[in-house]
């Protein structure tokens, strides 16, 4: 469903994506995890064909993503980390918008029932100024499952919404995977990506450290098959865990003197009364 081969992009000298391949299949949720700048975003935007890529291939449900590829991008729905919405367009007008943009025919039954799936019934005729963060983020949401797209790309999918939509939110992703759609959602939560996913890619500096389940991670990284959790895992993977202080280290005792350096210490005897002052003319 999504196929990616040797993807690559470029910016000048740097290098934001390196021969990245991956691989999803209906019904599968990708989570993709990376610090900061790892290219999460990058190679999210190419594979929705907003960016071009540099170099490599890109299949979307079986269509190949080029400039000017229609097909390809019909056949997926992209969810950027900050909602794009119409600042004077109602709820229901974003929904009859992307149902007139994509062809849905009869969209009423599959607006009502995504306006009760995520609770903004209510807010059927605010406009997008009128919603909260969390709200905003699910009406992009909806739109994006409006059309039913056999490929979802979620950057992000959680972030303004409070527990309760958090939970509904991974309800929905996951009914959609069990439906038949493939997903891929990057996020840094990664406790719910870890419940969320059935496959997992850890990328660190545009390049792919390792891939596959928690299983298939934790044998490569020589854990126990039950031993470590996917954060524990990601953090071993990019060698970032060995700059944090070690889990098991006894916290600072605040009434405990400093250790010694070998800096001298500071004299708490005032300088003479006669002590010229410095040449930028500030106190001494």
């Amino acid at each position: 469903m999504i196929d990616v081969s040797g993807l690559t992009k470029r910016f000048e000298r740097l290098v934001a994506v390196d021969a990245l391949d991956l691989a999803v299949r209906p019904g599968e949720v990708l989570g993709m995890v990376g610090v900061n700048g790892a290219g999460k975003t990058t190679c999210l935007r190419m594979l929705a064909g907003i960016l071009p890529a540099t170099s490599g291939e890109i299949r979307i449900a079986g269509e190949p993503m080029t400039g000017d590829s229609v097909e390809a991008r019909r056949r997926l729905a992209f969810v950027p980390d900050t909602p794009m919405l119409f600042d004077a367009l109602t709820t229901l007008e974003h929904l009859l918008f992307v149902a007139e943009l994509y062809g849905v025919e009869d969209p009423g039954p599959r607006i009502d029932a995504l306006l009760d799936e995520f609770e903004l019934e209510d807010r059927r005729h605010s406009t997008a100024t009128a919603l909260s963060r969390g709200m905003r983020q699910k009406l992009a949401i909806c739109c994006a499952f409006l059309h039913e797209p056999p490929v979802l790309l979620l950057d992000e999918p959680l972030t303004g919404l409070d527990p309760p939509g958090r939970r509904r939110m991974c309800d929905a992703i996951a009914a959609r995977a069990a439906a038949g759609s493939a997903v891929i959602v990057s996020s840094h939560q990664l406790e719910i990506v870890e419940r969320l996913s059935s496959r997992f890619l850890i990328i660190h500096r545009g390049r792919t450290v390792v891939t596959g389940s928690l299983a298939d991670i934790r044998e490569a990284l020589g854990h126990e098959p039950e031993e470590g959790s996917l954060e524990d895992l990601f953090l071993r993977a990019t060698g970032l865990g060995e700059r944090l202080p070690a889990p098991d280290a006894p916290p600072a005792d605040p009434g405990r003197a400093p250790p010694a350096t070998d800096a001298p210490a500071a004299s708490d005897t005032p300088p003479p009364a006669d002590t010229p002052p410095p040449a930028d003319g500030s106190p001494p």
